[in-house]
Order: structure tokens, then C-alpha cells, then sequence
């Protein structure tokens, strides 16, 4: 024992001076402005506070709250994105067993004659003969990890599986945008059918007051076809909506996993798009490329390749294990724990590839590649980002201007009409000219039940492009 204090000291002092080659990974440093303030954040209508990851929960909708769940537990991408994620996971487990002694345990029954046999029989004092051979042998190996490639091993399989996780945040995001954004387009759906009713109604009382004072000798047959010529194109505009809705309905049903027999008749039941009780909170740039999870992901996958530099360098170098196997050998079972069957043995193992190292530095080269590629995607994750986010925020600041006209044509159109309606009962006004205000009314009222629908799908594409609703709520 003591002189093998010396060799152990040495080995010890060789493994805690050992360093991991290739290079370290630091977080990059996204592309020049991409941290400030966004750009087209409206103070009207948005604040720079931090998006919830449930952010659907902000519509106060405990239906539109049920769907994203339902929708949730029955996307088979997001299935298949958790079952990658497993297996990512599986394989980090694999590669920090790397850390640790490797042991195998044998066990063997030979029936025959070899110089072993025969040397183990004569220690026995038993003649040389063809006779059964029993052995049972625990081999044990521990790589010292002198440079590195185990942990650099660990650290690629690390960021693999937070890439992973990105990876299914990411379809986390499209499946919670999707589902809302059905479920929205059946609500202004509902409110746009409502509202050709409700233009149906008027025109169809306006054809009534016309048919009335025909018949009261007042006005003509022309007046008459005319008014209920415009009845006809209001009715028109009826069939294609209630289509579009049950299109929708389908479309909702199919998200959350359910067949078309199965349509969740209960979200018939919204005929108002859902509002915001608040304004949007959108953050700023820095915490868009923390919570985006394309841009996540695109980072682990850079410090995914990066620890593979170190990796494939590792591989410049011997690579050293300490080895050794304890058992024993004999002609019966009964003899394998006797000292005569007795074997073992320890010592180190060196595994190199030298002096051709053509092969270990062609994949260094390709890991440098990979890492190029890696950096490369991540500087176009974050323009990307950044560049759907004010987009998002850009169209949807304008639609609210286009809402905020639209309402005011709305007012002037209702008013219009309402003097035109009490001047054509007196006598004053002509047919045409009521005709003229009902189809401005109806245009009007359809407008703003359009931009009703389009404020409400901007909303969800400016929470889509902030990339909530990422958080995995359990692992």
C-alpha cells in the first residue's frame, strides 16, 4: 500500500489538474438594438409590463379558458414534442453516467478443453481433460476525464434538452394561439351574423313603409322593387357568414382533438368577440428574447454545439481509464469462490488514435461548423422576433384607428338615417334617398363588425409574436 501512494497521489493530481478543451460557452450578444424598447409599442392601447404565459386568461372567458386545456392535452404535436423531450432527457442521463465507474458483471459455463482449463485443473492437481469451465467476473472502468469530453458530453446533452424543451414551448405557443384564435373568429362571427340581422330587420322595415305608401297611391311599383332589391343583398351577405361559422366551429373542434360530431355546441353560444380588461403588455426586447421560444431554442441549440467542439477536440488526446476485474474460474460452481479459481487484476487503459489524427480533426472542423451555423441561426431568431413582434404591434395600432373611424362613420351613418327615415315618413324625402342612407347604415354597421373581428385576430398575432403561453406548467 505504501508504494502505491506515490502512483495514486500522482493520478489524483493529474485528474484535479485536468481542463476541459474546446471552448467555453458564453450566452452571445444579440444584434445591436435588439434589447431597447419596442419600437411600436402604442401607450394607448399597450404597456411595457411582462406578458403572463397564460395570457388567454386576460379575455376573463372561462370558456375560451377550457379550450386552450382541452386543446392542450389533446394536440398530438405538442404529444410528439413531449415525447422528444423525454428522450432528450433519457439521453442526458446517459451521458452523465459517463461520470461515473462502468461496471459489467459475467457469468459463464464452457464445456471443452484450452491451456487455461488445463492450467487451472493442474493447480487443482486434476489431469488435463475436456470438462466444464465456470467463471463469473466483475470487470470495473473509470475513464479520467483529463480533458474533458465526458463534460463536455454532459454539457451538449444539457443544452439538448433545454433545446427540447423550447421545441415543445414553441408548439405550446401555436397551439394556444390557434385555439383562441377559432374560438374568436367564431365570436365576431356571431356578432357579424347578428349584425346582418339586425341591418335585415331595418331594410325589411323600410321595404314594409315603402309597400304601404305604394299601395296608398304615394309611391311606385320602381320604389317598391328597389326596396326590396336591397332587402335581397342584405339577406345575400347571411348564408356566407353562418358558413364560415360552422367552418370555425369545425376548426376549433379539430384542436381540441375532438371529431366534427362532437362540435362543442356550447361555444355557439358567443355572439360578442371577447375584450381586454386591460391594456396588452408587451415588455421590451430583452424579455422577447428570453421568453421567445424559437430564440431559446436557437441558444441551446449554439451551446449544444459548442460543448461538441470540446467533444471532438477531446478526441485529439489519449484517452485514459482505470480498469480492473475481480472473480473466479473453475471446473464446478462450487469452486468458483475458492483461492485455487481466484482471478483479478487492475491497471490503466490508454485509448488513442494517434499519429493519424486526420479523423479527430476533420469533425473538429465540423463542429466549428455546426457552431457557425448554430450562431448565425440565433443572430435570425432574434431579427425574426423582434421584427413579427412590431409588425404585430404595427398592424394592430392601426386597425384600432380604423375601428375608431369606423365608429364615427357608424354614429354619422345612424343619424343620417334616423333624419332620413322621419323626413321620408313626412312626405320630404324620396324613395332613393332612403335607400341611399339604409345602404350606408347597413355598409357601416358591417364595417365595424368586420374590424371588430380584426382587432380581435391582431390581438392574438401581437400575444402570438411575444411568444406567451410558452411555460411548461409541470416539467
Amino acid at each position: 500500500m505504501n508504494s502505491a501512494r506515490p502512483l495514486v497521489s500522482a493520478v489524483l493530481a493529474v485528474f484535479v489538474s485536468a481542463c476541459a478543451v474546446g471552448p467555453d460557452y458564453h450566452t452571445p450578444t444579440p444584434p445591436a438594438g435588439a434589447e431597447a424598447p419596442l419600437v411600436s409599442l402604442n401607450p394607448a392601447a399597450e404597456t411595457s409590463a411582462e406578458p403572463p404565459d397564460d395570457w388567454w386568461r386576460l379575455y376573463d372567458d372561462p370558456e375560451l379558458d377550457s379550450l386552450v386545456q382541452q386543446a392542450f392535452a389533446a394536440n398530438t404535436d405538442l404529444a410528439t414534442a413531449q415525447a422528444n423531450l423525454s428522450a432528450a432527457r433519457a439521453s442526458l442521463e446517459a451521458a452523465r453516467n459517463g461520470q461515473y465507474p462502468q461496471t459489467n458483471v459475467n457469468f459463464g459455463a464452457v464445456y471443452g478443453r484450452d491451456p487455461m482449463t488445463d492450467e487451472i485443473l493442474e493447480i487443482g492437481g486434476h489431469a488435463p481433460k475436456s470438462t466444464w469451465l465456470f467463471d463469473d467476473v466483475l470487470d470495473v472502468s473509470y475513464e479520467l476525464d483529463l480533458f474533458g469530453r465526458v463534460r463536455r458530453s454532459v454539457e451538449a446533452s444539457k443544452a439538448d434538452a433545454a433545446a427540447a424543451v423550447a421545441a415543445r414551448d414553441a408548439v405550446k405557443v401555436t397551439v394556444a394561439a390557434e385555439t383562441t384564435r377559432a374560438y374568436v373568429q367564431l365570436c365576431t362571427l356571431g356578432e357579424q351574423i347578428a349584425v346582418a340581422r339586425r341591418s335585415i330587420d331595418v331594410v325589411g322595415h323600410e321595404a314594409q313603409i315603402v309597400d304601404h305608401r305604394r299601395e296608398a297611391g304615394a309611391g311606385t311599383e320602381f320604389d317598391v322593387v328597389r326596396t326590396y332589391g336591397l332587402v335581397a343583398q342584405a339577406r345575400a351577405t347571411l348564408a356566407p357568414l353562418e358558413g364560415q361559422r360552422r367552418a370555425a366551429l369545425f376548426q376549433l373542434t379539430a384542436l381540441i382533438g375532438k371529431t366534427p360530431s362532437q362540435a362543442p355546441a356550447e361555444a355557439l353560444a358567443c355572439v360578442t368577440p371577447p375584450r381586454l380588461s386591460a391594456l396588452i403588455p408587451v415588455g421590451d426586447g430583452a424579455a422577447l428574447i428570453r421568453r421567445r421560444p424559437d430564440v431559446r431554442l436557437a441558444e441551446r441549440r449554439l451551446a449544444a454545439a459548442t460543448a461538441r467542439i470540446g467533444v471532438a477536440t477531446a478526441d485529439l488526446y489519449p484517452r485514459i481509464s482505470l480498469t480492473g476485474f475481480y472473480g473466479g474460474a473453475a471446473p464446478d460452481i462450487g469452486g468458483l469462490g475458492q483461492e485455487t479459481g481466484l482471478i483479478w487484476g487492475v491497471g490503466p487503459k490508454i485509448n488513442w488514435t494517434f499519429p493519424n489524427m486526420a479523423g479527430p480533426r476533420a469533425r473538429i472542423h465540423q463542429a466549428k461548423a455546426g457552431a457557425d451555423a448554430a450562431l448565425s441561426s440565433f443572430d435570425g431568431s432574434v431579427l425574426t422576433a423582434l421584427k413579427e413582434t412590431e409588425q404585430a404591434l404595427s398592424i394592430y395600432s392601426a386597425e384600432l384607428d380604423h375601428r375608431g373611424a369606423l365608429a364615427e362613420a357608424q354614429a354619422d351613418a345612424q343619424r343620417a338615417f334616423d333624419i332620413a327615415h322621419g323626413q321620408f315618413v313626412a312626405g320630404s324625402l324620396s324613395t332613393l334617398d332612403l335607400l341611399t342612407t339604409e345602404q350606408s347604415l347597413v355598409a357601416a354597421d358591417a364595417a365595424v363588425a368586420a374590424s371588430d373581428a380584426a382587432l380581435a385576430q391582431d390581438q392574438i398575432a401581437v400575444f402570438k409574436a411575444l411568444g406567451g403561453g410558452w411555460k411548461a406548467k409541470a416539467g
